[in-house]
């Protein structure tokens, strides 16, 4: 392609986008006392948010009701076709819904008004049009004004969609301040994501609770040296005669031992370990653990429960579980 088509891409890229801008803007300025209201109502609500629509508005009322559910905010979404033909029986008396319509005139959504009035749930509308049968009969009315969509047709839902979503995640955030949500309640929601393992994955584990490297202080090094072999976790601890530990040995230590040119066969585990070394509670949570391990500029930490040594915990094994 010539430069000059080169260019007029990007200048056509940049339109859309200022297009979208001024959509957004223009939403921002349009918001009032009816963005309140659906929210106190949504705050209200005793049973779930019911979020509808027909076409790419379903696509953006399915995102919204993901959003709700992870937020704290229980919610289903229910395609506006699918509800006129039989669905809608999963409205229950509780319930409040929120339909999304550009235009606010589509046959389906006219049915659909019709029906959840029948059933009394109160309705909350997301429209373009504030003269629609949608937005005349809705018990809340928000408006999203678009001037044109990105497209040179102005055909395709870009900015209207782009606008439906912005005020979706303006309602989320909105019921995130009121309700308090914090960042361990995002944590609950969310247990396979790395903020929830952060908040909730504990060294008990991460731990392989089936290997507990251990000699006695008196051990040979090759005593040492098959222990650290066998469980594979590049350290083994250090115990005294009652099997407190009080030391440890990693294949760092074997490494710079060999290289000293000393004679192995007179040295034992307590001549080579590193005294004291860093411990964590079992129980304690995995990211306190990598803490400790990064502080430090170590590779194993020590595990230990109540009645004493548990084992040790690798940082590739904390990290293999997302947590960085």
């Amino acid at each position: 392609m010539t430069e000059r088509e080169n260019t007029k891409i990007l200048q056509d890229g940049k339109s859309s986008l200022d297009i979208e801008i001024e959509t957004l803007v223009a939403l921002q300025k349009s918001l009032d006392s009816s963005f309140v209201s659906a929210i106190q109502k949504i705050l209200k609500c005793k049973g779930r948010i019911v979020l509808t629509g027909v076409g790419k508005s379903a696509i953006i009322a399915q995102k919204q009701a993901a959003s709700f559910n992870s937020t704290g905010t229980p919610s289903i979404f229910l395609h506006a076709g699918d509800a006129i033909h039989g669905d809608i029986g999963m409205i229950e008396p509780e319930d409040e819904c929120i339909v999304y319509s550009k235009s606010g005139n589509t046959p389906e959504i006219k049915v659909l008004v019709r029906m959840i009035q029948e059933f009394g749930n109160t309705m909350i509308a997301i429209h373009s049009n504030p003269e629609s049968y949608l937005a005349k009969e809705a018990d809340i009315s928000l408006f999203v004004p678009v001037d044109k969509e990105a497209d040179p047709n102005n055909l395709a839902p870009t900015a209207s969609t782009l606008a439906q979503m912005a005020l979706g995640d303006a309602m989320t955030v909105a019921l995130i301040k009121a309700k308090g949500f914090t960042r361990d309640h995002f944590a609950k929601f969310h247990p396979g994501g790395s903020l929830g393992k952060e908040l909730f994955l504990k060294v008990s584990n991460v731990i392989q609770s089936d290997k507990k490297p251990a000699v006695l202080l008196d051990a040979s090094i090759k005593e040492v040296i098959i222990e650290i072999s066998s469980q594979r976790l590049g350290a083994t601890a250090v115990l005294n005669h009652d099997h407190q530990v009080i030391g440890i040995i990693t294949d760092g230590d074997l490494r710079r031992m060999l290289q000293s040119g000393k004679d192995a066969s007179s040295i034992s585990a307590e001549d080579i370990m590193s005294k004291n070394p860093q411990q964590i509670d079992v129980d304690e949570l995995a990211v306190n653990a990598i803490s400790i391990l990064r502080q430090n500029n170590i590779s194993q930490l020590i595990v230990h429960n109540k009645e004493g040594y548990e084992g040790i915990v690798h940082i590739h094994d904390i990290i293999k579980e997302g947590i960085r």
